[in-house]
């Protein structure tokens, strides 16, 4: 696998929230209901469902832009590894969402992408190599500003910030050097 497949993976998954935001618009929103409820049962699937919904086309466009950049910068290491984070940063965060959230509809990619953002910043310091640390320092000057979402801010879901960024850092930690089993 290499930077083109992840891409392809990276890519593919954008143009999934943009078609489900065409979806969502055009019924009125009503996706959204689909998506995270803090610790009601009914909420359980929204862990995996509301990344991939949004409550405007500004806030999908909010997400996008860095979840194509810092998904590709992931995705660098192959595919496998663009999704074997992912599914840490989406599961492990939408579940601490689910246990520790707010009450209230939580929805938007924006735990994903603090999750690739700090899976990128872990993963230099546990797996120093010069390009972990490339892409580290290219996300920190991308995206530098992100610490500011780990801030409580009314109408923002800022506990899919942290926990997608604790996630991001468990992912960066468990995961395996790409091309080898074994933890290092």
């Amino acid at each position: 696998m290499n930077i083109v497949d992840g891409f392809r993976v990276v890519a593919g998954l954008a143009g999934l929230m943009l078609a489900l935001q065409v979806i969502n618009a055009l019924s009125g929103y009503s996706l959204n209901g689909f998506g995270l409820l803090p610790q009601s049962p009914a909420g359980l699937a929204g862990i995996v469902v509301a990344p991939f919904l949004h409550g405007s086309f500004v806030h999908l466009a909010g997400n996008l832009l860095p979840f194509l950049v810092l998904g590709t910068l992931v995705a660098a290491e192959g595919a496998r590894r663009f999704v074997a984070a992912s599914l840490v940063v989406v599961l492990l965060g939408g579940l601490l969402v689910w246990l520790f959230g707010r009450e209230g509809l939580h929805i938007g990619a924006s735990g994903w992408v603090f999750g690739l953002w700090t899976w990128l910043l872990a993963r230099a310091w546990y797996r120093r190599s010069a390009r972990n640390l490339l892409a580290a320092g290219l996300a920190l000057f991308l995206y530098g500003g992100l610490v500011f979402g780990l801030l409580p801010w009314r109408g923002t879901s800022f506990e899919s910030h942290i926990a997608g960024a604790l996630a991001g850092l468990v992912a960066a930690r468990l995961l395996p050097p790409a091309g080898r089993g074994a933890r290092a």
